[in-house]
């Protein structure tokens, strides 16, 4: 598991304060707020937030230092990385990061369907897609009623298949 999860970009400047605009990776923009410390260089640089807030669909964010427009045009295009020892998740809450490359078994066979290769956050509940060894894409709700167990540190999902889910016509 990689210790700098990506958490935003910073996509512009915002004003001429030496605030930046950032599209944000998260489930909501308040999740990126709460970070005091966030990190650039995929973990190498740390940098301090004075202050960050939503704004319409991104989040506006002051580091510490950045004073001018023209100190955070620097700052365009780089990726915002936070610790994962830094993030506080529910139980039963994992990182989308996590989750991508893990093995998906049937729960009651053990058959091997594939690899997580993208999550779809559609609303009610997360889709998770799978690519299977001969290269067929399969999808599957993230739900209780098809996921019975994600084991992270073991590397795999074990699920339940709703009655023809998988099968093509």
């Amino acid at each position: 598991m990689k210790q700098f999860l990506e958490i935003a970009k910073i996509v512009a400047t915002q004003g001429v304060r030496g605030e930046v605009r950032c599209q944000y990776y998260c489930d909501a923009p308040e999740v990126l707020c709460e970070f005091d410390v966030l990190y650039l260089n995929k973990g190498k640089t740390e940098i301090h937030v004075e202050r960050a807030y939503p704004h319409k669909n991104l989040v506006i964010l002051k580091i510490e230092g950045v004073n001018s427009i023209e100190d955070a045009q620097k700052y365009i295009g780089k990726m915002l990385y936070l610790d994962r020892d830094d993030a506080e998740l529910p139980e039963e809450t994992y990182f989308i990061q996590d989750i991508i490359g893990l093995t998906v078994k049937d729960a009651d066979t053990g058959e091997v369907y594939g690899k997580v290769a993208q999550v779809y956050q559609n609303g009610a509940a997360d889709v998770y897609s799978i690519k299977t060894e001969d290269g067929r894409e399969l999808m599957f709700p993230c739900i209780d009623e098809v996921v019975k167990k994600i084991d992270i540190n073991g590397g795999e999902i074990l699920i339940t298949p709703l009655d023809g889910l998988f099968e093509v016509e």
